[in-house]
C-alpha cells in the first residue's frame, strides 16, 4: 500500500507538471521576423526606386527603434525576397504611424494613388509571372476602411486594402494584425499559399505632395 501512495502521488505531481508546462509550450508560436530596425541596419533590405528617392532611415521613436520615410513627391521603396508558408505562418503582424493626412480626394485613381505609408505583400508565379499577385495594405486618405479596389496602374492582379483611414489619429503608433492567407483568399478567390516578397513604400510623386512615416515590428506569427 505505501507503494501504491507514493506511485499515485508521483502520478498526481507529474500530471499537475504537465498542466503548467503545456500552455507555456503552446505560447511559443512560431513567428518569422521582417525587420530588424533594432540593429539600426537596412543591410538585407533592397532599394526600388519609381520617382525621385524617398528617404529612409532607422531611427530611434517612442524608446524604440523604427524606419523613418520621408517622401517629397517621390516613389521608392524598400524590398526584401523572403519566403513565406501562409499555411504555417499566416498572420503578418505591424506597426506604423503618420506625421499627417495626405491632401489627396480620390486615391483610387492614378492621380491620387499616394499612400502615406503602405505595406506591399507579393506572390510570384514562376512560370506566368504576369500571373503574380500582390496585396497593398494602406493608410489611406478618404477611402473608407476595409475598402479593397484594384491597383489602378496594374489592375486586379494588384489590390488595394485599407488598413487605416483619414480618420485615424495620426502622429500615434497603430499596431495592426491581419490573416494574409484569408485576405488573399476573399480577395483573389484562390488559396494562396507562400509569400515571396514584401515591400515598405511611402509615396507621394503622383500629387506631389510630402509625407513623413514610420514603421516598426514587421514580423510574421502562427497566431
Amino acid at each position: 500500500m505505501r507503494f501504491f501512495s507514493y506511485s499515485y502521488d508521483r502520478l498526481k505531481f507529474a500530471l499537475l507538471l504537465s498542466v503548467l508546462i503545456c500552455p507555456a509550450l503552446q505560447a511559443q508560436d512560431k513567428t518569422i521576423p521582417i525587420s530588424h530596425f533594432s540593429s539600426l541596419q537596412l543591410n538585407d533590405w533592397q532599394h526600388k526606386s519609381f520617382k525621385g528617392e524617398t528617404q529612409y532611415q532607422i531611427i530611434l521613436l517612442d524608446k524604440q527603434a523604427a524606419l523613418q520615410a520621408k517622401s517629397r513627391a517621390s516613389a521608392s521603396s524598400l524590398y526584401k525576397e523572403i519566403h513565406i508558408d501562409l499555411h504555417e505562418t499566416p498572420y503578418l503582424n505591424w506597426s506604423w504611424r503618420i506625421d499627417k493626412k495626405l491632401a489627396i480626394n480620390n486615391e483610387q485613381s492614378k492621380q491620387g494613388d499616394d499612400f502615406a505609408a503602405r505595406i506591399y505583400l507579393i506572390s510570384k508565379n514562376k512560370w506566368f509571372f504576369w500571373q503574380s499577385k500582390a496585396i497593398n495594405y494602406v493608410w489611406a486618405n478618404n477611402t473608407a476602411k476595409n475598402t479593397v479596389w484594384p491597383n489602378p496602374f496594374a489592375g486586379k492582379n494588384v489590390m488595394m486594402f485599407a488598413i487605416r483611414s483619414g480618420d485615424n489619429p495620426t502622429k500615434q503608433w497603430h499596431t495592426e494584425k491581419r490573416n494574409v492567407l484569408n485576405d488573399l483568399k476573399n480577395i483573389f478567390g484562390e488559396d494562396i499559399r507562400y509569400i515571396d516578397a514584401i515591400a515598405i513604400m511611402t509615396d507621394t510623386d503622383n500629387s506631389s505632395g510630402r509625407a513623413d512615416s514610420y514603421y516598426a515590428n514587421l514580423y510574421f506569427s502562427e497566431q
